[in-house]
């Protein structure tokens, strides 16, 4: 299907792995040129050059809870490719998890800035070019827990929460001038970020690395029917059709891409 986005500029952050890496594929093969970004300047290499093959990629390294890397970053899209038209928003981290009472604000801190503000700022960098242009794409990835938190996640809810918020918010702000803005809310995906949750799973109670999805699917995702991980491509695919012309009249949206993790009807 042709997306029609052929020629726009995308900048992706966390576009070095897992999600983020997954759409820029996607968005390679529909003709768009990338911009990858991401905080370790040696992993982001490896995946541009992993990349090359399919489009004109660019990377820039920036760590976005520095807002003048933010800036740097806009920056240096535009001096290499242009004005930019999408902007997915792939950044995060897991945070602090435990039990509420022992988590401190530093470590909310943590979360709050990596999750939800990091994206505040990069939406503030891209915004007025996609308004002076009268076209643009943001997506920003939620979570299944921003709408069914866990007790032992509560920074990471909360962070994703606003997240989505953010996105409704910059979707009444932006629309009439042409910039779309929605979210996408993955559940359970296989990234670095879940492999990493399993690896330690796994060492605490003996067992593999697959042993411990299967015990952590039945234990805490009853909810995702499908019995498995999802793939970041089918998380990509998602965002893919959002940042396209054949989204032209979704804005505010939350799509959620969870195996049925969430129990009920609501956002």
């Amino acid at each position: 299907m042709d997306l029609g986005i052929k020629g726009r500029v995308a900048v992706i952050t966390g576009g070095d792995s897992g999600i983020g890496l997954r759409t820029a594929e996607f968005l390679l093969r529909e003709g768009v040129r990338v911009v990858l970004s991401d905080k370790e300047p040696e992993a982001l290499a490896q995946a541009a050059g992993h990349l090359r093959g399919l489009g004109d990629v660019t990377a820039v390294p920036a760590d976005l809870l520095e807002p003048a890397d933010v800036e740097a970053l806009r920056a240096r899209a535009e001096a290499a490719c242009g004005p930019v038209h999408i902007l997915v928003n792939a950044a995060g981290i897991t945070g602090p998890t435990g039990d509420f009472l022992t988590i401190t604000d530093a470590q909310w801190r943590e979360a709050l800035e990596a999750d939800l503000l990091a994206a505040v700022r990069v939406c503030r960098a891209f915004i007025p070019g996609m308004r002076a242009q009268g076209w643009g794409r943001i997506v920003v990835i939620g979570s299944e827990d921003a709408v069914q938190p866990y007790a032992e996640e509560l920074p990471y809810c909360a962070a994703k929460a606003g997240l989505i918020n953010l996105a409704k918010g910059l979707s009444k702000a932006y629309g009439p001038d042409g910039v779309l803005v929605n979210a996408v809310s993955p559940a359970y995906i296989e990234t670095p970020m879940t492999d990493a949750m399993m690896e330690k799973r796994a060492a605490e109670r003996g067992t593999d690395v697959a042993e411990a999805v299967r015990s952590f699917l039945t234990e805490n995702r009853p909810g995702i029917v499908m019995r498995r991980r999802g793939r970041p491509e089918e998380v990509a695919s998602a965002i893919a059709y959002l940042c396209s012309e054949h989204a032209s009249f979704v804005t505010g949206a939350n799509l959620r891409v969870d195996g049925g993790a969430v129990h009920t009807m609501s956002v």
